[in-house]
């Protein structure tokens, strides 16, 4: 059985994970790299039709453009840039699925770090209840352990009191 260790791809050789901020600078860093291109003239409702033209028709007409020059001409672009446009948006797709799989981790991870905390917490509310029973920790603890209660909602939940309904008066009918 073989151990993999983890490393900080922020800075291998801390032993400490990065901090939150580091993580933010670190994402702020790449998020200025990438480059929009400008949009499509055109309006909204064909921009979403647009994004969506079949792959064998965009190859299809790459081809065609491949072996007219008027055709590269008029659109300003060759079969060549054509291509690489369509292999580097095709690439970008692994770059969105590793996005999906780091916010999974970092919201597993923070999930996690929530139940620890939760459970924390709620030791600390039995161990001040236990430790209230002696009387050298009671007039210290008590006040917390009063509030820790009135704030507890992990806890069984009280019903509040019925209002009284108010009566309803009929009319009299002779």
């Amino acid at each position: 059985m073989s151990t993999l260790s983890k490393t900080s791809p922020v800075n291998p050789a801390a032993a400490q994970p990065p901090t939150p901020e580091q993580l933010i600078a670190l994402i702020r860093a790449i998020r200025d790299q990438i480059v929009v291109p400008e949009g499509v003239p055109a309006p909204a409702s064909l921009r979403r039709r647009l994004a969506h033209v079949h792959p064998d028709f965009v190859n299809a007409t790459i081809n065609a453009a491949g072996v007219s020059e008027p055709v590269q001409s008029a659109l300003g672009r060759t079969d060549e840039e054509l291509r690489q446009d369509v292999d580097g948006t095709a690439r970008m797709t692994a770059v969105i699925d590793e996005l999906h799989a780091l916010e999974k981790v970092i919201v597993d991870s923070v999930v996690v770090q929530r139940q620890r905390i939760g459970l924390a917490a709620l030791q600390t509310y039995q161990i001040c209840r236990q430790l209230a029973r002696d009387e050298r920790h009671a007039a210290r603890l008590a006040p917390h352990i009063a509030e820790m209660k009135r704030l507890n909602r992990f806890g069984r939940r009280r019903n509040k009191p019925a209002e009284p309904q108010p009566a309803v008066q009929r009319p009299n009918v002779q």
